[in-house]
């Protein structure tokens, strides 16, 4: 009887301790001959790559093209008179951002706080430059003040959730519209999008990709699976051509090709031809990433919302569908960084995107030739930022929803 307490009690207790930082390096780091010859064979190749590149950074490279050309990185050759409208477009955003962050907190929560770091540390940058003013400096080290601010004030009552998701919806025609402003208006003159530029074209040909190829690429799936034959036939139709096409193809196809088919006084503009080819590109793959999470739902969901009296729409739209997006959050978001990064392709087309405007700055001075590396190595840094933050984005709300666990 005493030796069954004791064993009972010997289940029970808590498990070891984790073991110190001393052990852990004796026993992952220098375990044996061979692992210490390892060990010590990687320490000093780190030790010689990571001094020699803070040595470029700061003292051998070059980085006056990065320096000398802010705005223009940022918007082109946008008005300089008037930047108060990108000025509107980022306090709308922080405002928005504020808003969710109180509501729904979590992930939300994360992508404020990483966007209010990034404007403070860009309004505190130790950059003297004539285009980056102290009004400027002020407006975006405000922006984090103005997130937080949006935060207190959305608890209140009037803040609903409804009044956010709807003001979310408005935010892309809102911003659209004050960026490019009205034919013939006094107050918003239109800005013509051959001015637009840098990273403001990027995140117009990123941001508009994603939000119309996401409806279109799930249209297109639950097409490709519909009973009907010719749905399922022009749904198949539209995936495969567009899929065994290149995005570079079907970039000149809508620059160029486009305007034979149209009438001679029709002319699209070039940066909407840009945003047309590469939201049909991605909505033919995004359309192939649905399809395989409804493949995965299992048929008795069907078979047991149909038990329940539930219509083709329902089961589809409040069964299926939900699930189908929930297991392949992973890829969809994979296939949004991809579009992300795709946008430097316009380049060839004759849309100055981020990384045209770095190729224009380094090919307009001789002198800044030499400094290419350091410019293509910014240009690089910026869009690993940002994919790296869609990532962190996409891992978090798998945690939230418990992919892979439940």
């Amino acid at each position: 009887m005493a030796e069954t307490l004791t064993q009972q009690q010997d289940s029970y207790l808590p498990p070891p301790a984790p073991p110190g930082a001393i052990k852990w390096i004796r026993d992952n780091l220098f375990k044996g001959w061979l692992n210490t010859l390892l060990t010590l064979i990687s320490a000093v190749g780190l030790y010689f790559a990571i001094s020699r590149s803070l040595i470029w950074f700061f003292a051998q490279a070059d980085w006056t093209p990065i320096i000398n050309f802010p705005i223009l990185f940022s918007v082109g050759q946008y008005p300089r008179e008037e930047l108060w409208r990108i000025g509107g477009v980022l306090s709308a955003l922080a405002l928005l951002l504020g808003f969710s962050w109180s509501h729904w907190g979590g992930l939300l929560r994360g992508v404020s706080l990483y966007a209010g770091a990034m404007f403070l540390v860009l309004g505190a940058l130790p950059v003297s430059h004539p285009a980056l003013t102290p009004s400027m400096r002020v407006f975006l080290i405000s922006l984090p003040a103005t997130i937080l601010l949006a935060f207190w004030i959305g608890r209140w009552r009037f803040v609903s959730k409804r009044m956010v998701m709807a003001l979310w919806l408005v935010y892309p025609f809102f911003s659209l519209l004050l960026i490019r402003g009205l034919a013939g208006s006094a107050v918003l003159e239109l800005v013509s999008t051959t001015l637009w530029g840098g990273l403001l074209v990027t995140f117009v040909l990123s941001i508009g990709g994603i939000v119309i190829c996401f409806p279109i690429g799930v249209a297109l799936a639950l097409g490709r699976r519909s009973k009907l034959p010719v749905v399922s036939a022009i749904s198949t139709f539209f995936i495969e051509t567009i899929r065994g096409v290149p995005l570079i193809t079907l970039l000149f196809l809508f620059s160029v090709v486009l305007a034979l088919f149209l009438p001679p006084d029709a002319r699209l503009d070039r940066l909407l031809r840009a945003l047309i080819a590469m939201t049909i590109f991605s909505a033919a793959y995004m359309a192939e990433n649905v399809r395989g999470g409804l493949q995965a739902i299992p048929p008795g969901q069907e078979e047991a919302a149909k038990a329940l009296g539930m219509n083709g729409v329902q089961i589809t739209a409040l069964i299926v569908l939900p699930q189908a997006l929930r297991i392949v959050i992973p890829t969809i978001v994979g296939q949004f960084i991809t579009l992300f990064k795709d946008t430097t392709l316009v380049y060839i087309v004759g849309v100055n995107d981020f990384l045209g405007i770095g190729r224009s700055i380094v090919n307009s001075n001789p002198a800044y030739l030499q400094a290419q590396l350091e410019v293509y190595l910014f240009i690089a840094a910026i869009y690993w930022i940002f994919s790296y933050l869609m990532s962190l984005a996409s891992r978090r709300l798998e945690t939230s929803l418990g992919v892979g666990k439940r």
